[in-house]
């Protein structure tokens, strides 16, 4: 992976008036030109709606959008295009799913994003919280039949992974369904659906180079077919009659009105480009941040393991000076961008007692040496 290369990619790396150390990809990634182009070439050759006008812009704007459909299917193995739902972002899918899919209790984990937590808190129904600090697959022996595991792939917080594999297969024993938040790993490491056995599997396109507004929801053909309508009205229906309407099949059920056709074109050029670096992504995340780890670990208070290799691409932390103080130095001193805050978990935040933290985060872009700057004026601000 030449990472030179791939740094010609993106335009606001290469801005001579402006340069920047992009450090808060877990928020959301940098997009490259070839992503930035399939949308304006949306826009100027084929501004048109999908699926309805059948003129040959219309068909132009179909056929990539289709295709869009066709590549991220194939990114993540699944069976069939029609089990690929657009959406807006991983916070619509798993709301798709909190109120549509039919359970008897949703077990969930005590570090799951807002979006992964609060849908829950809305339907009124048993949960059950995992504690991460004890042996996942241990608690789940001792969950009810017809649940929904609704879960992280990879935290947000620290960028620890848990072995979706194998907690997928103690569910499916235990006649439970499984969805899986993959908005934090679905950009880093290759998911294979058909593998995992999966039920569900939600991601944005914003933290995987795309634009923003772009979101998929995965699920087997099954299963979704399952699901009570969610948004309904214009392409979600085949005939309608004053008194009665007749919905389409997956996955046009579910995406209701015109759609972000450029955004969703985009995505799929996204994809296109995080395909040929996917195999590569982790390994140099993990670099990166044993850099990071190993100047910074006698300085700040590492939330999670402090093995980088079990962080992949996040390095958060707090030390002596306030979390956002910290972010607006390393932006206003040294250029370099990070997160702070509570990370839209705060319920985690809550229960440590933590007020906030300060969370670099790495990608396929970024360097070796922008590593050691960061450590060097995190070292600087800390004196």
């Amino acid at each position: 992976m030449n990472i030179n290369k791939i740094r010609e990619d993106f335009p606001i790396l290469n801005n001579p008036k402006n340069k920047i150390i992009y450090f808060d990809n877990a928020c959301m990634t940098l997009k490259p030109r070839q992503v930035i182009e399939k949308i304006t070439e949306y826009y100027n050759e084929y501004p048109a709606c999908v699926g309805r006008s059948n003129h040959r812009l219309g068909k132009k704007a179909s056929e990539e959008y289709n295709g869009a459909r066709t590549i991220i299917r194939k990114f993540i193995n699944a069976r069939e295009d029609k089990e690929i739902i657009f959406t807006r972002n991983t916070t619509e899918s798993i709301n798709i799913i909190s109120k549509t899919f039919d359970y008897y209790a949703v077990i969930t984990t005590d570090k799951e994003h807002n979006s992964n937590h609060v849908p829950w808190l809305e339907t009124g129904k048993k949960r059950i919280m995992l504690n991460t600090e004890k042996d996942i697959e241990e608690q789940l022996k001792d969950i009810p039949k017809n649940s929904l595991i609704s879960i992280y792939h990879t935290s947000n917080i620290d960028g620890t992974t848990l072995n979706i594999k194998n907690i997928i297969k103690i569910a499916h024993e235990k006649n439970a369904r499984v969805l899986i938040d993959a908005a934090q790993s679905a950009s880093h490491k290759k998911i294979d659906v058909k593998k995992l056995d999966v039920d569900f599997l939600a991601f944005s396109g914003h933290k995987m180079l795309g634009p923003t507004g772009t979101g998929v929801l995965y699920g087997k053909q099954e299963l979704l077919r399952k699901l009570k309508n969610y948004n309904t009205g214009g392409d979600t229906v085949i005939d309608t009659h004053y008194d009665k309407a007749e919905f389409e099949d997956i996955p046009h059920r579910f995406e209701a009105g015109l759609q972000n056709y450029a955004g969703v074109i985009g995505l799929g050029e996204a994809i296109k480009y995080l395909q040929k670096y996917i195999d590569e992504i982790e390994e140099h995340q993990i670099k990166l941040n044993k850099i990071m780890t190993e100047g910074l670990k006698d300085k700040v208070k590492i939330l999670g393991p402090e093995n980088p290799e079990l962080r992949t691409g996040i390095f958060n932390f707090t030390s002596k000076i306030n979390y956002h103080e910290m972010s607006v130095m390393l932006d206003n001193f040294a250029n370099i961008m990070i997160r702070s805050g509570r990370h839209c978990v705060h319920s985690w935040y809550n229960a440590h007692n933590i007020d906030g933290s300060t969370r670099a985060s790495v990608h396929l872009y970024n360097t070796a040496e922008e590593a050691k700057i960061f450590v060097e004026k995190v070292k600087e601000i800390l004196k």
